[in-house]
């Protein structure tokens, strides 16, 4: 699919974009996502790089999923949906069973990466994010005026080092901060999300098959709480 880009010299040129990838027949994808480069594009005219966020599904067969990935730009146009996902369109599904798949939203390209990764780590996404939100609440203690984006990064096994690792993003300019979350703690989370899923807790986490730590921290989700 061709898409324009407007460079900031105000060269326009056309790029040819996937509208759905599947990360099993195309693993390659796995690692441009994870590594930044997915989708990046270089104007011929000044040499600069442009990594833009065009709406994608992206399919993942051997984990039964299926993932709506919009732009940060669509971020407010989701939340006036009115129902969650579904599968629309000419897809190349090559003879999968879409009925079985669990379909899913994210918003932007970085909350793709970190759902991979979570995924890939074998993790549960709503406990993951139900720690995110505990690693907010306390860097805004500190840093109340930021804004903050915190992100799973990997994790160390072993008896001296069985942690869960985050990167907190804005509480000072051009720096990172790193979090590390004992497996306990997961466990321990894991354990209540499944004794009871629908608790709020876990329930504010998620809006229209879009589970990601952001719902809770809208203005409008905060003041409610």
């Amino acid at each position: 699919m061709q898409q324009k880009i407007t460079c900031y010299c105000d060269n326009v040129f056309e790029v040819d974009v996937p509208r759905e990838i599947n990360l099993d027949s195309n693993s390659e994808y796995f690692d441009q996502i994870q590594n930044g480069t997915f989708l990046n594009f270089t104007c011929q005219a000044c040499k600069k790089n442009h990594k833009p966020e065009f709406p994608l599904v992206v399919f993942w067969p051997s984990r039964k999923l299926c993932i709506e990935v919009l732009s940060e730009l669509q971020r407010g146009e989701f939340y006036r949906r009115k129902t969650a996902p579904e599968l629309t369109g000419d897809y190349d599904l090559q003879n999968l069973d879409i009925q079985t798949f669990d379909i899913q939203t994210l918003i932007g390209y970085p909350e793709l990466a970190d759902r991979l990764a979570v995924l890939k780590s074998g993790f549960e996404p709503a406990a993951v994010e139900a720690i995110k939100y505990f690693l907010h609440l306390k860097a805004e203690e500190q840093y109340p005026d930021e804004e903050i984006d915190i992100w799973y990064h990997y994790e160390t096994g072993g008896a001296a080092d069985n942690f869960l690792h985050f990167h907190i993003h804005g509480l000072r300019k051009n720096e990172v901060a790193a979090a590390k979350i004992p497996r306990s703690v997961y466990e321990k989370t894991l354990s209540d999300y499944k004794n009871n899923p629908k608790s709020d807790r876990f329930s504010a986490l998620k809006v229209l098959g879009y589970l990601s730590v952001k719902n809770m921290m809208r203005s409008d989700t905060r003041t409610k709480t």
